[in-house]
């Protein structure tokens, strides 16, 4: 089984899926940030990097599921490969930071890649406003992350929000991390694991 989670930067889709595969023996797959060769590189120079950056997670997410298939198992995967294709990278083309040819050129790569994948069984989407991205992301300390601007998360925001009400592709759960701690409070976490356990069960 697959489960996804889906959310904009600083939303705690990597603290959630560790507290997810903990608690239900899941396999957790993460997004690797610290190996990303690119990431660095774009936050200091968004329009130079941008098709990079896009082309090296929409790979790297791409084996993430073809391994995820094949293994068996039931894996919480730290990011989709949806959102690189109908957030991140649409977002970079709106804002004038990917050319309309490099972005055609993604765009035809992902429908290629997706004819041969499923969708996650579970998609848990984690909402967040700014000002509680912004927070969070400070928290963690990132200094590549430490340029990223507030325009860039509100245009994000607002794409995840349009993606996610038109979301058909399975089972959904949104959380909102504004009104929510999962780190600090167990009454919060055991709320979400209630939650996630109702839905996976209704998978079988």
């Amino acid at each position: 089984m697959h489960i996804a989670i889906a959310g904009n930067i600083g939303s705690g889709k990597t603290t959630l899926t560790g507290l997810l595969s903990r608690h239900f023996g899941w396999t957790p797959h993460y997004e690797d940030v610290e190996a990303n060769p690119y990431l660095h590189s774009f936050y200091e120079e968004m329009q130079r990097w941008s098709f990079n950056l896009q082309i090296y997670f929409l790979n790297s997410r791409f084996r993430q599921i073809v391994e995820i298939r094949k293994s068996g198992k039931t894996v919480v995967q730290d990011r989709t490969i949806y959102e690189d294709a109908y957030i991140f990278a649409p977002n970079l083309h709106a804002m004038n930071l990917m050319s309309t040819r490099d972005f055609d050129n993604y765009l035809s790569l992902f429908e290629l890649m997706s004819s041969f994948i499923q969708p996650p069984d579970l998609l848990i989407y984690l909402k967040a406003s700014v000002p509680t991205l912004v927070r969070q992301i400070q928290m963690r300390g990132r200094e590549y992350e430490e340029s990223i601007r507030l325009d860039y998360l509100k245009s994000l925001n607002e794409r995840y929000e349009r993606w996610i009400s038109g979301y058909k592709e399975g089972k959904l759960l949104v959380f909102d991390v504004d009104r929510i701690n999962i780190t600090e409070s167990r009454e919060d976490l055991g709320m979400v694991i209630e939650k996630v356990s109702a839905e996976i069960h209704g998978l079988f």
